[in-house]
């Protein structure tokens, strides 16, 4: 079982999203709260598998509710799934940095939703070409200037070949597909790569390779 809880200042959407999950036999939301202060409360106290946070709420706003919970001095991170109203939402970048395994735009659909809090739950979070590669390809122009973390090692052609494939926004599944390799072997040179550019999760890596000019290739 999935647990979920889901924050934003909006009732209606907080309704909505817990009558779609809820009629999935494999997810439990566990809690929805309005605002920040209690989405960082209830998480600590729950410790959901899953966290959906909206970007705009009170208290807290979303960006710092991630940090809080999943960014980078926190022990044991909890999965959290941003929520934004637009695709190429500003804050949704800072919200990477700040520790989110994925991204889902309101409108996205009941079918989306679930297979996001599915994806995240077991950590192979939703980087979704509509939201996520669009958002990256937009902020690597932005960012071009930015100091990218060379890697500790070089990554070796086959990584090369599943970072890219990460950063279109192709699953494992669909990674180990088009490569030809088996799921458990994409895990693996994931978790390579990983440890070989300091990132925390596929969509850090998704980001490293658009910034550090990987995708111009």
């Amino acid at each position: 079982m999935i647990r979920v809880l889901i924050a934003d200042d909006q009732s209606m959407v907080r309704t909505g999203f817990r009558m779609i999950l809820e009629t999935q036999d494999d997810i439990e939301v566990v809690a929805d709260v309005e605002d920040g202060v209690a989405a960082v409360t209830k998480a600590r106290e729950l410790r959901p598998d899953v966290c959906l946070l909206d970007i705009r709420m009170p208290g807290l706003d979303g960006l710092e509710v991630t940090r809080q919970l999943a960014g980078p001095d926190v022990a044991d991170p909890f999965k959290v799934v941003v929520v934004t109203t637009f695709d190429l939402d500003e804050y949704v970048y800072t919200a990477l940095r700040n520790g989110a395994s994925g991204f889902l735009l309101k409108d996205a659909g009941p079918a989306l939703l679930v297979e996001a809090v599915r994806a995240a739950g077991r950590g192979d979070a939703l980087v979704s070409p509509q939201i996520t590669v669009r958002l990256l390809k937009h902020f690597d122009g932005v960012t071009a200037k930015r100091e990218v973390n060379s890697p500790k090692e070089p990554l070796t052609a086959r990584e090369l070949d599943v970072v890219r494939a990460t950063a279109r926004g192709l699953t494992n599944t669909e990674i180990g597909g088009e490569l030809f390799l088996s799921l458990s072997t994409v895990k693996t040179h994931l978790a390579a790569v990983q440890a070989k550019i300091g990132a925390r999760n596929r969509v850090e890596i998704a980001a490293w390779a658009w910034r550090s000019g990987l995708m111009d290739e």
